[in-house]
């Protein structure tokens, strides 16, 4: 591997003149047609064409994109009469729903552009994006009313609003918005402890999508699951793809998603593609069957985090004719920048390349002077063309910092994104992904600015101090710690500090480790030695609450926990959730444990009863009620059995 200071000192100019030309014109040279509208404007389109097709599907509901059209357009109707034009920012807060969708698409037929908005985030967060945002309306349902009760903002509820709104018109609104105008406001971890929201315009999603639908062959009857929530980047290729295309949209309930992905993934049907984090892979991996794997969809595209060589072995093994794509590209450039898709002959160990520019986007790796560095150097990733967002929303001086004006388009007024993140070029124009040049990091797909937590977690009266890491406890799965110097007067419990913090912060932003110190190691600068913090233990994570196991059923629990968990001394009364477990582990435990009592935990019940104990008296009667089922079908006679 080598470096840009060792290239010079070696007395390699930084590009020959045939490199410049490669970067410049071969690699870079990706321009392509693409519709000068909006992507509503693009969904109208389908309509026409086929306006009975299936559009959207919600367990046993089904919607013709005529039927999503009409109730979309009723509700932007009353939107643009209450304002909403464009550049307008309206928030959007749903579990995932036909309601979520129809809200989207009125916010884009009003001219707007929207916000998504977590309902599983800290009201804390919510209202800083509220804010921030000054969204002019906000769209919910009535479960979701409490997260707003002290919002300036006009809220619509959905749901009980709907006979006031089902007398609007349902024909299509003259359009109002260009493509250079907003589409959505998302908001990603910011390192001064709070979000930031990057604007996205119609003219970088509309090149985005347009591009996907042909590079991943997306076309009319082809589902595509969405199992990702709005303030999630996959969920724009999941949901707008299809749509745009003819295809169907199947939405899965909240619940746990990658176990709804895994059922919705045994069920028959042509898949066009599935949108998935590589950890979510993983797991499907290990859930399922090689003879399960061929038919479950023709393409999966893989983003979010670096992508491993070793978490394909199943699909590149049992299901050949699956194509296998790595989607790489920030949220300030719409998803998806650059992709990669899986050869036969690759390597099975290692990371996945991340491949070459999408269409109409120019990926430049430069030095520290911002110019290009040769082929097999490593230097910072520039990403230009027509995916770039418009900046920051109320953050000038970081959109300056992050957003610069582009010396190598030729074009005025263009602008390249800087990514932080280290990559190389190899000598055929394939890009490969090396890390992060400062302290972002990616926890399950999302975004983390280490700073973002440690600003929350100093503000605690009793944190003297404080600093995050994430440390890789396996290959590719990476899990947050933070060191903590308390104050004399009293130290928190890490119950305590993690309650503080997921009261402002997203789950996925928890450290499941916290370790107290009497004083943070510094280098001679004074500036944090990290290399110098201790390695995060099992009793750093809180586990061994309530003593040990007291029945083989307990016995087995904790195994199976210290095994998923990759946790020590595991207490009967300790928390799975507490203990760092999120969706995915969930998920992972419920397969285990029908393997090995051959019982099916709900993901409701663990939720409820989240300790060894509390499983372990679930699975007891779970596995007593089986038995007595299997008693009474062998007898002949018929009885009910609750829990």
């Amino acid at each position: 591997m080598t470096t840009l200071s060792e290239a010079r000192a070696h007395g390699r100019p930084a590009v020959a003149a045939g490199e410049s030309d490669q970067l410049h014109h071969k690699w870079n040279n990706t321009r392509a047609d693409f519709p000068q509208v909006c992507a509503h404007e693009l969904f109208e389109q389908q309509v026409a064409r086929d306006p009975a097709a299936v559009a959207l599907e919600f367990g046993a509901q089904q919607f013709s994109y005529q039927q999503l059209n009409e109730r979309a357009n009723r509700m932007a109707h009353h939107l643009r009469r209450s304002g909403v034009g464009p550049d307008v920012l309206v928030g959007v807060c749903f579990d995932r729903s036909p309601q979520m969708v129809v809200a989207l698409l009125a916010v884009w037929k009003a001219g707007g552009a929207y916000v998504p908005l977590d309902p599983t985030y800290p009201l804390e967060r919510l209202s800083f994006m509220v804010g921030d945002a000054d969204t002019a309306i906000l769209l919910t349902e009535e479960k979701h009313r409490r997260l707003f009760a002290s919002t300036t903002s006009k809220v619509i509820y959905l749901d009980s609003d709907w006979p006031m709104l089902v007398r609007e018109p349902h024909d299509n609104l003259a359009p109002i918005a260009s493509p250079s105008n907003l589409a959505y406001v998302m908001y990603t971890s910011g390192s001064t402890g709070t979000p930031k929201g990057a604007m996205i315009l119609h003219r970088g999603l509309v090149n985005y999508l347009w591009w996907a639908i042909k590079a991943y062959a997306l076309g009319p009857r082809l589902s595509v699951p969405v199992h990702s929530s709005i303030s999630f980047d996959l969920t724009v290729t999941s949901l707008y793809a299809p749509l745009l295309a003819g295809g169907s949209v199947e939405l899965l309930p909240e619940d746990i998603a990658a176990q709804n992905l895994l059922a919705a993934l045994r069920r028959s049907g042509d898949r066009g593609l599935i949108k998935i984090t590589p950890a979510h892979l993983e797991l499907l991996g290990h859930q399922i069957s090689k003879g399960e794997a061929a038919g479950m969809s023709r393409t999966f595209v893989i983003g979010g985090e670096n992508l491993l060589a070793e978490s394909l072995h199943l699909w590149r093994e049992a299901a050949p004719e699956t194509r296998l794509i790595n989607e790489y590209g920030p949220t300030e450039t719409v998803v998806g920048c650059c992709v990669y898709e899986v050869q036969p002959g690759d390597p099975h160990t290692g990371s996945v390349p991340i491949g070459r520019p999408i269409a109409n986007t120019q990926l430049y790796v430069l030095d520290a002077s911002l110019e290009p560095v040769p082929p097999g150097v490593i230097g910072e990733l520039y990403i230009g063309g027509a995916g770039v967002a418009r900046g920051y929303l109320n953050r000038p001086e970081l959109t300056a910092e992050r957003f610069l004006a582009d010396p190598f388009s030729g074009v005025p007024g263009s602008h390249i994104y800087k990514t932080g993140d280290l990559a190389r070029y190899r000598t055929d124009g394939t890009l490969e992904y090396l890390g992060r040049a400062d302290d972002q990091v990616k926890i399950r797909g999302y975004r983390v600015e280490l700073g973002e937590i440690e600003a929350s977690l100093a503000a605690h009266p009793n944190v003297q101090s404080c600093t995050v890491v994430a440390h890789e406890d396996e290959p590719g799965k990476r899990v947050l710690a933070a060191y903590v110097v308390p104050y004399d007067r009293e130290t928190p419990g890490t119950d305590e500090l993690r309650g503080y913090l997921r009261g402002r912060l997203p789950e996925y932003m928890v450290p499941v480790q916290i370790i107290y110190l009497d004083a943070l190691p510094l280098t001679p600068n004074g500036k944090i030695d990290r290399k110098a913090l201790p390695v995060p233990s099992s009793a750093s994570s809180g586990a061994g609450k309530g003593g040990a196991a007291r029945n083989k059923s307990e016995e087995a629990v904790a195994a199976i926990w210290s095994e998923l968990l990759k946790l020590d001394g595991i207490g009967i009364h300790d928390d799975f959730f507490d203990l760092g477990a999120d969706s995915l582990t969930a998920t992972a435990l419920v397969a285990k444990l029908r393997a090995i009592f051959g019982v099916d935990l709900s993901l409701a019940s663990l939720f409820e009863r989240p300790t060894v104990a509390g499983v372990s008296e679930i699975i007891d009667v779970l596995v007593l009620t089986s038995s007595a089922s299997n008693a009474q079908a062998g007898s002949g006679q018929r009885e009910e059995f609750s829990l």
